[in-house]
């Protein structure tokens, strides 16, 4: 005779997991999707070669172990050494390894409020502190407030997720020279803002610098981003990481990208730059007032944010709603493709968006 299984739950999250949510984004499927900050031209064509010469050959194997030729191809095209490298499976596996192998529990985090919003959620998730630190009047990072919190982990962005606004550069040098601990620099958006601090991350010794495959090199599907940072500290990093987490069609997808399309990823960029300076001027024209942007996005206050979401996805253009930011408001925050596209976001919210008074 069977012995009846009891199927009551035998388990329990840990505590610090009951508050947090899923990150979620609205599924609706739209003609324009204007909501993730990824390309509005496609992948890379090398790329594209790269995944079909590969299919056939690499699926029944593991990938390689800590994908050393596509470190390779990334050291060049930053000017740092492939063992300043490390890669994961996008930049935020790599963020959530660095808050784990970096953070003891209980320690403090401090971050620009607002950001990326899984820098809080890292954080929390490995029993960290985190420590919210209101942006500057300009939209700029606090330093003063920063340094203050005298946290073992700080994190920034720049460009910020969600303004758009990069750090000046005297913030940046004053935080990383004078916080006590780790400094993380989160540049997903740097090839749209000509920046490449991910280069002096290896020299500074503590600091790291995430970068994506996500946003200008077109390949969010793929899933790659990497760290740069002292070669010590990638080796801790790596310990954290474990092995195969790159697919080995991603690995060939990246390294044809960085090593044989950087021109037509630069000629996107440009693209992008003129589509977003042309799309700001012409909301200003109408009485918004966009946040100055060096990202692939505008970060424009609203009235009501919920409804301007859902009266432009009503039109067929999905873009992401904030609700009271610190400092903003209610905003959308909407991606740049080109100049078409954006004359048909402007006609839509000429007709459904009210600017924030």
């Amino acid at each position: 005779m069977n012995t009846p299984v009891d199927v009551r739950a035998r388990w329990q999250p840990r505590s610090v997991y009951r508050d947090l949510r899923a990150y979620d984004v609205d599924p609706t499927p739209c003609a324009i999707e204007l909501a993730d900050n990824t390309s509005q031209f496609g992948a890379p064509p090398a790329a594209l070669r790269a995944i079909a010469a590969g299919v056939g050959d690499h699926l029944a194997h593991y990938p390689s172990t800590y994908s050393r030729e596509l470190r390779e191809g990334i050291a060049a095209y930053i000017g740092v050494s492939s063992a300043e490298i490390m890669v994961g499976c996008g930049s935020d596996e790599i963020m959530g390894c660095a808050f784990r192998a970096l953070g003891n529990p209980g320690d403090r985090v401090a971050y620009m409020d607002p950001t990326f919003v899984m820098a809080r959620v890292f954080a929390q998730s490995n029993s960290l502190q985190p420590v919210a630190v209101p942006l500057a009047a300009s939209m700029d990072a606090d330093a003063d407030a920063l340094v203050a919190a005298a946290a073992p982990i700080t994190y920034v962005c720049s460009p910020n997720n969600p303004t758009g606004v990069p750090m000046s550069r005297t913030v940046l040098d004053r935080v990383l020279r004078d916080t006590p601990g780790i400094v993380f620099v989160d540049e997903a958006y740097a090839e749209f803002a000509g920046s490449n601090l991910a280069r002096e991350a290896p020299a500074h010794g503590s600091s790291l610098v995430f970068r994506t495959f996500s946003k200008a090199f077109g390949l969010a599907g793929m899933r790659v981003g990497f760290a740069v940072g002292a070669r010590a500290l990638i080796a801790e990093l790596e310990k954290a990481r474990g092995p195969y987490t790159v697919t080995a069609l991603s690995e060939r997808a990246a390294l044809a990208a960085v090593t044989l399309d950087l021109e037509w990823m630069l000629a996107c960029v440009a693209r992008v730059i003129d589509a977003r300076e042309r799309f700001a001027d012409a909301l200003r024209a109408e009485g918004f007032a966009p946040l100055p942007s060096a990202a692939n996005f505008v970060l424009v206050p609203v009235h009501d944010s919920r409804h301007a979401m859902r009266d432009l996805r009503d039109r067929g253009i999905l873009v992401r709603h904030f609700v009271d930011l610190p400092t903003i408001g209610d905003a959308l925050r909407i991606t740049i493709g080109d100049w078409p596209v954006m004359e048909r976001v402007l006609r839509a919210m000429r007709v459904v968006v009210t600017p924030n008074d």
